[in-house]
C-alpha cells in the first residue's frame, strides 16, 4: 500500500512535470530554465533534480510512461496472435489506459502540444529518436520471446517492429503537425494506417 510519503513525492513529481510542460509549450523548451520550473511549483532546483536528471527527461517523461504501458500490453497479448496483430491490438487496446495515465497528470491537450515541441526542438527530437531506437530493440526481444526465436539470429522480430514503428512515427508526425486531431481521431488514424500496411507494402500503387 502506498504510504503518505510516497503519495507526497508523487504529487511533487507530477506538479513539476505539469509546470515543465506548460512552460515548454508556452515559451519554448530552450527558453525555459530548471529554476523557472522549480519556482512555478514552489520548490528548489535541488528538488527538481531529485525527480528528473534534466529538462530533457521532464520533456519526454509522459512519452516514456506511455511507451512503458504499451510494452506491458504487448507482453500481455494472447500467444496465438501473430506478431504484427499483437502489436496492433496492444496499441489500440491500451489507448484508453494510456490516456488515463496522461490525464492523471496533465490535460491530454497539453500532452499533444508537447509532441509539437518535441518535433520542432532538435535536441529533444534527437533524444526522442535515440530512445525510440532503444525501445524498438527491446520490443523486438519481446516479440522474439513470444515466438520462441533468437532475436540475434532471426531478423523477423526486428523487421516487424521496424515496420510497426515506422507506421507509429508517421502517426506521430501527423499528430504533431496536424490541426484538429483529437485523441479519438488519432486512434482511428493509427488503426487505419496499421491496417493499410499490407496494401502499402505489397500492393501495386500505379493506376490501371
Amino acid at each position: 500500500m502506498e504510504t503518505l510519503r510516497e503519495r507526497k513525492k508523487q504529487r511533487t513529481r507530477d506538479a513539476l512535470l505539469r509546470a515543465a510542460l506548460e512552460l515548454f509549450t508556452s515559451q519554448g523548451y530552450e527558453r525555459t530554465t530548471v529554476d523557472e520550473i522549480a519556482e512555478a511549483v514552489g520548490v528548489s532546483q535541488r528538488t527538481f533534480f531529485r525527480y528528473f536528471a534534466g529538462k530533457d527527461e521532464a520533456a519526454l517523461a509522459l512519452v516514456e510512461m506511455s511507451v512503458a504501458r504499451f510494452v506491458e500490453a504487448v507482453r500481455a497479448r494472447p500467444p496465438h496472435e501473430a506478431p504484427l496483430e499483437a502489436l496492433r491490438q496492444a496499441v489500440l487496446d491500451s489507448w484508453d489506459s494510456i490516456n488515463e495515465i496522461v490525464e492523471s497528470i496533465v490535460p491530454v491537450e497539453l500532452h499533444l502540444r508537447m509532441y509539437r515541441v518535441i518535433e520542432s526542438t532538435p535536441v529533444l527530437l534527437a533524444a526522442h529518436l535515440r530512445r525510440s531506437a532503444e525501445i524498438e530493440e527491446g520490443l523486438a526481444r519481446v516479440i522474439a520471446d513470444r515466438e520462441g526465436l533468437d532475436v540475434d539470429a532471426d531478423p523477423r522480430p526486428q523487421l516487424v517492429v521496424a515496420v510497426f514503428s515506422g507506421v507509429m512515427r508517421v502517426v506521430e508526425r501527423r499528430w504533431s503537425t496536424g490541426e484538429g486531431f483529437g485523441v479519438a481521431e488519432m486512434r482511428a488514424l493509427t488503426a487505419r494506417y496499421l491496417d493499410g500496411i499490407g496494401p502499402a507494402l505489397l500492393g501495386d500503387w500505379r493506376e490501371a
